[in-house]
């Protein structure tokens, strides 16, 4: 399967209030940065681009990120999730490509067969596609936005919800990953 029209995005802008500080500064037990571990899972998943948007403390982590991912900085981060993803969303004009998969950075355990599975499942509606995981039902990551929505999500999302209430209006489609993994995200320190 050729998936050189599919780029990858880790959202990784926030100040991580709950967590203690930015998750774009985290690293697992063995000291790997979340980002670098976003980004492999989504070059292992057949992304070829890979765009990380930074914001709270960028010039810290932009260290962190793999020089084989692209780097953008999210200057109203404070805004919320939806500004992080409009940064994103921006960032992949230069990039060709019919879809984007995007993940926030606090799933370090994101196996990328899930990632594989949405991409697969995406590959007939293209640039239509809207996708989600789902994990016995309860919505996840990763989220699969064909190129034709990006526009309209852009100029519409707000606040801390993401692409949520978009995928939800027009019908996303949902994709369950619960037997690949519990699809968790990590708010507080371990």
């Amino acid at each position: 399967m050729d998936q050189a029209g599919v780029v990858g995005v880790v959202l990784a802008a926030g100040a991580g209030t709950r967590f203690g500080g930015p998750k774009a500064l985290a690293r697992t037990l063995a000291g790997e940065p979340w980002i670098a571990r976003a980004v492999a899972t989504l070059r292992q998943s057949g992304c070829r681009d890979v765009v990380v948007v930074l914001g709270a403390r960028a010039d810290e982590a932009r260290p962190l990120v793999p020089e084989t991912a692209t780097v953008t900085v999210a200057a109203d981060w404070a805004e919320g999730l939806s500004a992080t993803l409009r940064a994103a969303l921006q960032a992949l004009d230069d990039i060709p490509a019919d879809r984007a998969v995007v993940i926030p950075v606090d799933v370090p355990d994101l196996p990328a067969a899930a990632v594989r599975r949405l991409i697969a499942a995406s590959a007939e509606t293209g640039s239509q596609t809207l996708a989600r995981a789902t994990y016995d039902g309860r919505p996840g990551h990763p989220v699969v936005l064909g190129c034709a929505h990006w526009r309209e999500l852009a100029a519409t999302a707000r606040g801390d919800r993401g692409a949520g209430p978009y995928l939800r209006a027009h019908g996303a489609t949902e994709i369950e990953c619960g037997d690949l993994w519990d699809g968790a995200d990590i708010d507080r320190r371990p």
